[in-house]
């Protein structure tokens, strides 16, 4: 498993500052609940649908072939790294 580490902005840094404790604690609840939700045995995955643009998804699933990856499992990945990324 790969942990990741959060890194802060200044910004980040300075907004915390001036959270009351009220915030902190519903922040660490939230966070809390995350981690257990991902760390859960997988749930049924629910089949989505979505617009993209020809030469968008002909040139995603290309790449995806390059790297040996179902394209499908590639976005699937995307998004889970979308969540842990760092937002400066």
């Amino acid at each position: 498993m790969i942990k990741t580490v959060q890194y802060l902005s200044k910004e980040q840094i300075e907004t915390s500052r001036h959270m009351t404790t009220e915030h902190i604690l519903d922040f660490l609840e939230n966070f809390r609940e995350m981690h257990i939700s991902m760390q859960a045995p997988p749930k049924k995955s629910k089949l989505i649908s979505m617009k993209v643009k020809e030469p968008l998804l002909d040139a995603f699933k290309a790449k995806a072939k390059v790297v040996g990856q179902p394209y499908q499992t590639l976005i699937k990945q995307l998004m889970q790294d979308y969540l842990y990324q760092n937002n400066d």
